[in-house]
C-alpha cells in the first residue's frame, strides 16, 4: 500500500506547512472527488462548481500559510465546511438566477457548450468562441497555459502543475487570476457572449 494513502490527514497538514508542496497535493487529490461531488450536488453546474472548488482551496491554502488552521475538527470536515460556505456565498450573490450579460458575475463558458443543431445559432456560436480566443490571447503566458490545459485540454490541476513545473496551489492561483483577468476583458471590449 503506498504511504501517501495511510498517512493522516493532519502528518500531511503538517508537513505542508513545513513547505512540502506534494503533501497538498495529496490532500487534494485525497478529498477532491468527495469535495467536489458536494458543491456540485448543490450548484449543479459544473463550471461554477469548479469555480466553487478552486476557491475552496484557495482559502483552504490561504488559511494554512496564515496559520489560522487549528487540529479542532478533523481536515476533511474543516474544507467541507468551507465549500459549504462557498456555495452559500455563491447563491447569495445571486448566482442561481439566470444571469444577464450586463453583469459581471456570469460565466464565460457556458455558452460554448449548446449543441442546438440550428445554423444561425451554431454561426453565432462560432463567433463567441473566436471572440473568447482572441481574448485568451492577450491573457498573460502562464495564465493562458494553465487556461488552456484546464479548460480546453480538460487536464487536472495536478497534471497542470506537474506540466509547468509549478506547486499546485500556483496551478489554482494562475486559473483564477486568468478568469478574472478574462472577465475584465470581456467587460473592456463590451463583447456580448450571450447569443
Amino acid at each position: 500500500m503506498n504511504a501517501t494513502t495511510t498517512t493522516p490527514d493532519s502528518l500531511l497538514v503538517q508537513q505542508y506547512l513545513s513547505g512540502s508542496e506534494t503533501a497538498l497535493e495529496h490532500l487534494i487529490e485525497r478529498h477532491k472527488a468527495r469535495i467536489f461531488n458536494f458543491i456540485n450536488s448543490k450548484v449543479q453546474d459544473r463550471d461554477n462548481s469548479e469555480d466553487i472548488f478552486q476557491d475552496t482551496f484557495i482559502k483552504v491554502i490561504r488559511t494554512l500559510k496564515e496559520g489560522r488552521y487549528n487540529e479542532e475538527g478533523k481536515f476533511l470536515p474543516w474544507v467541507m465546511r468551507i465549500a459549504h460556505n462557498l456555495v452559500i456565498d455563491f447563491f447569495r450573490k445571486g448566482n442561481r438566477m439566470p444571469m444577464s450579460y450586463s453583469s459581471e458575475e456570469y460565466d464565460i463558458f457556458q455558452f460554448i457548450s449548446d449543441t442546438t443543431p440550428n445554423a444561425e445559432l451554431g454561426l453565432a456560436q462560432d463567433q463567441v468562441v473566436k471572440d473568447l480566443q482572441k481574448l485568451v490571447q492577450e491573457l498573460p503566458e502562464d495564465q493562458k497555459e494553465v487556461l488552456i490545459m484546464r479548460l480546453y485540454r480538460d487536464m487536472s490541476f495536478k497534471e497542470i502543475a506537474e506540466n509547468t513545473n509549478v506547486s499546485i496551489n500556483t496551478a489554482l492561483g494562475r486559473m483564477r487570476y486568468a478568469i478574472i483577468n478574462l472577465r475584465k476583458l470581456i467587460s473592456d471590449n463590451d463583447i456580448l457572449l450571450n447569443v
